[in-house]
C-alpha cells in the first residue's frame, strides 16, 4: 500500500463553533411548539382583543365628544344644541366602553375555553 492513499484530513469543531452550527441548525428545523407558552399565548389573545375593541370604542366616543364641545364652544350660535346632543352621544360612547371590555371578554373566554382547558389537562398529567 502506499502511504499517500492512508493520509486523510480530519478536523473536529471547537465547542463554540459547534454551538453556532447548533444554533444555524434549529433555525431551519420544524418548530416544536411549547404547549405553556401555547397556553400563555391564548390566555393573552383573550384580553387584548377585549382591550383593542374597548379602546375603540373609547375613542371614538371621546373624539365624539370633542366634536360636541366643539360645536357649542366655537360655533356657539346655532350649533350650540346639536353640540350638546353630540356631546352627551360622545359621553355614552365613553360609558359604553368599560360594558364592551367585559361582554368581548366573556364571549372570547368562552370560544377559547376548549382549547384552554384540553392544553391544562395536557400540562398537568
Amino acid at each position: 500500500m502506499d502511504n499517500n492513499e492512508n493520509k486523510a484530513f480530519n478536523y473536529t469543531y471547537s465547542a463554540k463553533e459547534q454551538e453556532e452550527v447548533k444554533n444555524i441548525r434549529k433555525k431551519y428545523l420544524p418548530r416544536e411548539e411549547d404547549k405553556m407558552l401555547l397556553l400563555r399565548r391564548l390566555d393573552e389573545s383573550v384580553y387584548q382583543k377585549a382591550s383593542a375593541i374597548a379602546l375603540i370604542v373609547g375613542i371614538i366616543g371621546a373624539l365624539v365628544m370633542g366634536v360636541g364641545m366643539s360645536c357649542c364652544m366655537v360655533w356657539a350660535g346655532v350649533w350650540f344644541i346639536p353640540g350638546i346632543i353630540v356631546g352627551i352621544a360622545g359621553i355614552a360612547l365613553v360609558c359604553l366602553a368599560y360594558p364592551v371590555y367585559n361582554k368581548t371578554l366573556k364571549k372570547e373566554r368562552e370560544r377559547i375555553a376548549p382549547e384552554i382547558i384540553r392544553l391544562t389537562d395536557e400540562l398537568m398529567k
